[in-house]
């Protein structure tokens, strides 16, 4: 990736900082800040004691094989995923601890023990078993978030399958391409699931796929429930229903021994080429990581209900919702639908109902919720909380301070987390009972990893581009069928190093402040600037809920700021406002940063995970045909948004 030889510019000052409360000190996991220094002394013996919190049918004769930039940890062990997410548990009284609790968007409602969950994997484990899904064999997962879909990723990693879950917003194309790529036999979808109060035909866009998509053998279709009327369409000898396999099939089905490096699952992610990249991550590193995060970064106590609002159909939904919580034992909330339906309190009536201790969400949602004002959640009862988290992004200080004070009610930590698809677990983050935290920063590296912010020619510097120098253990392997591809994506840039493709700053105290994606960074007049800091201070005025920064070209500047504002209810779009926030930027940041363009949106472009599609943005500012919108969640804001700019424009 080609990028001009000066550092990214730090702009934003945040000097606020929130240090742990000796209340939660005194229960929390880690209170000694030496571990730091006790992991950085010896990793690989770090590593070593979390993993022997797994159960492994082999023990492993090296932890770590290092050829860069292929690594392979706990060599030679044996161990399975599901096992150590289920089996382990039904030896004590965690048998009969509720592991899933589920809610569907219309209210309808499961709860799954360790011991029932066991038996619907091990069962779903023989159907698949029973279609000719062997070892080593990938099967593609298409469903919306219903307990089918952790059961059947657990299923596959219980026979050492590999699964490819697909995101059930995703198009038929999209789900037809990662079909394709990955080889998939079998095919595990739905008639359909609920998206504010619609219902979603699933099987139907799945057909249009399968026409396209010669390795699917079986497809096997789960019954939804709860109402749902939508058109079915099966094809004899090629589609089953779920709940008529499940009903013959075996509870009894002993977890394969798999090798440490054998694959656990592949996820694609959006290339900058447009094709997506099938990231692959294999079962012991990824298994030892994503345990020792969920323990230590949640702080996880055996009475917590721990609840993550992503899809399972992304990587926070992997290590978040099924591998790393079930490892560690956890009693896991899992909701179906949209935070505004059927009002915009849902997410806090859940809390209050279910008595949830611990909430990880993405800034955009966070930035939703200042949107639509406190009086949602000042409506319910949220004192069971007692941990608060921010993912996917990095999170407005404002935003950051909004969820302290009206979520929190000033008593919960927060947990700012960075990592990726690919790093397959937590990378930054404070542990919330040593590490004071500051609104916007994910402060340091969980112990055990490294980071460094360098130049262009690998210089440590205060603002650049974020490094990580050394392996770790949850780091994917390869792209699926590229590796040449994961090699000049990602170790090109320096030797042995990995890029992850963000900008990042560290402050005096050491702490990371993470700048959004290098492909984001604006070049105004030769400064760059991460279009994180100008949407920050946009955010940071009293009017505004939520921002998106890019840029556009400029003939005099090279690239100019377009702003694309949402304020909040009741405040009204005005010409006087457009001025009083671009001085309010200028004075937040300095001049060089006041947006050229501010552009007052009812609503973003957002793909159907809540990430704002900043590349539509980008076209409609510099006047641009449309690129593709399949994955957003509403396209006619697009439409609105590029009639409304070139209004203004005209």
């Amino acid at each position: 990736m080609a990028a001009p030889e000066q550092a990214i510019e730090a702009l934003l000052l945040e000097h606020r900082v929130f240090p742990p409360t000796e209340e939660f000190r005194a229960r929390a996991h880690v209170t000694d800040t030496g571990v730091y220094e006790r992991a950085r002394r010896d990793p690989e013996a770090y590593w070593a004691e979390w993993a022997r919190e797994l159960e492994w049918f082999e023990p492993w004769s090296q932890v770590l094989e290092w050829r860069p930039p292929h690594a392979k940890w706990f060599v030679g062990g044996k161990l399975n995923a599901a096992y150590n997410c289920l089996d382990r548990h039904l030896k004590g009284p965690r048998r009969n601890k509720a592991a899933l609790i589920w809610e569907g968007e219309p209210g309808d409602e499961r709860v799954y023990t360790y011991w029932d969950l066991h038996r619907e994997v091990s069962r779903f484990a023989n159907v698949l078993k029973s279609l000719g899904v062997r070892r080593g064999d990938r099967v593609a997962i298409y469903l919306p978030m219903i307990p089918e879909a952790a059961i059947a990723m657990l299923a596959c990693a219980r026979i050492g399958a590999v699964h490819s879950v697909v995101f059930g917003g995703f198009s038929a194309e999209s789900l037809r391409d990662r079909i394709l790529d990955a080889e998939a036999r079998v095919l595990v979808t739905a008639d359909g699931g609920f998206r504010r109060g619609r219902p979603v035909a699933l099987k139907e866009a799945a057909d249009v796929a399968l026409r396209e998509t010669p390795t699917i053998r079986h497809v096997v279709v789960v019954k939804r429930g709860g109402g749902l009327d939508v058109p079915v369409r099966m094809m004899e000898g090629r589609d089953h229903w779920y709940h008529d396999l499940m009903a013959e099939a075996s509870a009894q089905c002993p977890a394969e021994a798999m090798d440490a490096e054998d694959l656990l699952y592949i996820l694609y992610t959006s290339g900058t080429t447009g094709r997506p990249k099938g990231i692959v991550h294999t079962t012991g590193g990824y298994m030892t990581q994503v345990h020792a995060t969920t323990k230590w970064v949640f702080d996880l106590h055996e009475e917590d209900l721990y609840w993550c609002t992503a899809d399972v159909g992304w990587v926070t939904g992997h290590s978040y919702i099924v591998y790393g919580p079930l490892s560690c034992g956890a009693s896991v909330l899992m909701y179906e639908g949209a935070p505004d339906w059927p009002d915009r309190g849902r997410f806090w009536r859940l809390i209050e109902k279910y008595g949830v201790t611990i909430f990880y969400t993405a800034p955009t949602a966070i930035r939703a919720f200042m949107r639509w004002g406190t009086d949602w959640p000042a409506r319910f009862d949220l004192s069971t909380l007692r941990l608060l988290g921010s993912v996917g992004e990095p999170i407005n200080p404002e935003a950051w301070v909004w969820y302290h004070e009206h979520i929190g009610h000033g008593r919960c930590p927060i947990v700012d987390t960075w990592w990726q698809t690919e790093t397959g677990a937590i990378m930054i983050t404070p542990l919330p009972g040593v590490v004071p935290t500051k609104p916007g920063s994910a402060t340091i590296p969980f112990p055990g990893i490294q980071a460094e912010v360098l130049n262009n020619e690998g210089q440590k510097v205060r603002s650049g581009f974020l490094a990580i120098p050394a392996p770790w253990p949850s780091m994917l392997r390869t792209i699926w069928g590229d590796d040449e591809r994961y090699r000049q994506t990602y170790w090109s840039k320096w030797p042995d190093i990995y890029f992850p493709g963000d900008g990042a700053k560290i402050d005096d105290d050491g702490d990371f402040w993470l700048l959004g994606r290098v492909d984001d960074v604006l070049n105004v007049a030769g400064h760059r600037i991460g279009t994180m800091e100008v949407e920050s201070a946009l955010v940071d005025h009293p009017a505004v809920a939520e921002a998106a920064v890019v840029g556009r070209a400029d003939e005099l500047k090279g690239q100019a700021i377009a702003a694309f504002v949402t304020v909040k209810e009741g405040v009204e779009p005005t010409d006087t406002l457009r001025k009083e926030l671009r001085q309010h930027v200028a004075e937040k940041i300095g001049a060089i940063a006041r947006p050229d363009d501010i552009l007052f949106a009812a609503d973003l472009p957002k793909t159907r995970s809540g990430k704002i599609m900043r590349r539509l943005l980008r076209d409609i500012a510099e006047g641009r045909a449309l690129g593709d919108t399949t994955t957003l969640a509403d396209p006619a804001v697009v439409a609105r948004l590029k009639s409304e700019y070139e209004e203004k424009e005209g």
